[in-house]
């Protein structure tokens, strides 16, 4: 096993200008100085000319459509009802197909929750599954945004409800997927929320070790930062997920997939910190855990204080608590974390396809979100430094 150094206060290495320090550094993890070319960093989405009013200005609802809610009497797309018997066996098909998927539970409830409104809307209009056309899809989208839905929200409606009706499909339940024709509201463009590589470090080095709960924060935020994971994956690491030797976890990712990331040494210190220290303490919290021998039963790797399992919750709120106490601008969530690990990474030169491998995107299109953010911070610069910006 290899030792770790200055093991009481592992951060007080100073911090390198792009906090790299805390950034896993490992042989194979390819470099390269060359940046994406800029013409690909909007992703293109699919488009139809003669949809384009579905999203003209970031509305769904277009005169023509509000002219066609005002001859007819619609149910609110928010409206209580009861979910036909139909739609009821197409909601149960549409999860059954998420769970042959091996889609996370989070993801299922909130498919089942866009689906279930629209099943109620379809229901109180007498619409059903089969009966579902473009022209009702049109009818519903208005609905939606005449109750001032945000673009984004929309947007993950319209997802779920063209991914439910291609497994219709593909049950023979109904004959075409008429949301295939419906276009996706335009959603405005924001860069994510990403700190500066000395406010992660501030941030960091600002959570003490007096007590088990201040160690386990500092080990799970080391790994926030340090690995770019998930809440969701932080708080699904075992015991078994951390291998020392090999400065590596086991991450369970999105549908279930795993990958491996290097962990560099301050999130190994803090860990190694934690296990020792901190968690023998918040198992014993709860009652049977130990099998009177000392070896903990409970196999997850952050305990909270009363020894079990964190939730994602827990990590949102102790992340803002200490926040709060540093005073930091802007929120700050565990996702921002993960932000800025990819963004420190692209700007110290590493790969764009080894950032998509570290945080488990299934596709590249969603990595190249942070050559967006990079770009951002260079055209600040080149307005502030040259005179002809």
């Amino acid at each position: 096993m290899r030792a770790v150094t200055n093991t009481e206060r592992a951060d007080d290495d100073p911090a390198s200008p792009l906090a790299q320090h805390r950034v896993p550094q490992r042989r194979g993890v390819a470099r390269s100085l060359d940046r994406q070319p800029r013409s690909r960093w909007l992703v293109g989405r699919s488009h139809d000319a003669g949809l384009d009013e579905l999203g003209a200005g970031g509305d769904v609802t277009v005169a023509g459509m509000n002219e066609e809610l005002t001859h007819r009497s619609e149910p609110s797309a928010d409206a209580p009802g009861v979910i036909s018997a139909a739609w009821q066996a197409a909601l149960e098909r549409c999860d059954a197909a998420l769970v042959r998927q091996g889609a996370a539970e989070a993801t299922r409830r909130a498919y089942a929750s866009d689906l279930r409104q629209l099943a109620r809307w379809a229901s109180a209009a007498a619409i059903d599954p089969e009966q579902l056309d473009y022209r009702a899809l049109r009818r519903y989208a208005a609905a939606l945004s005449q109750r001032r839905a945000a673009p984004a929200t929309v947007a993950r409606k319209l997802a779920a409800l063209r991914s439910c009706l291609a497994v219709l499909v593909a049950d023979g339940a109904i004959a075409a997927n008429p949301a295939e024709l419906l276009a996706a509201p335009k959603r405005p463009q924001r860069l994510p929320r990403v700190l500066k590589p000395e406010e992660a470090s501030a941030l960091l080095d600002s959570i003490g070790s007096a007590t088990p709960l201040e160690r386990r924060d500092r080990a799970l935020f080391e790994l926030a930062y340090g690995c770019g994971l998930r809440a969701a994956e932080l708080v699904a690491l075992d015991l078994s997920s951390v291998d020392f030797d090999a400065e590596e976890l086991r991450v369970l990712g999105k549908g279930n997939r795993t990958r491996v990331v290097p962990a560099g040494e301050p999130a190994l210190a803090a860990l190694r910190r934690y296990l020792e220290r901190a968690r023998p303490l918040l198992a014993r919290e709860r009652a049977g855990s130990t099998n009177g021998t000392g070896e903990a039963l409970e196999p997850a790797l952050l305990l909270s204080r009363s020894g079990r399992r964190l939730s994602t919750s827990d990590v949102r709120r102790r992340l803002r608590a200490w926040t709060r106490r540093l005073a930091l601008a802007g929120g700050v969530s565990p996702h921002t974390l993960r932000h800025s690990f990819a963004t420190h990474l692209l700007e110290g030169g590493a790969d764009l396809r080894v950032i998509q491998e570290l945080l488990g995107h299934a596709s590249l299109s969603t990595t190249q979100l942070y050559t967006r953010v990079e770009s951002a911070r260079l055209r600040t610069a080149y307005r502030a430094s040259h005179p002809r910006a």
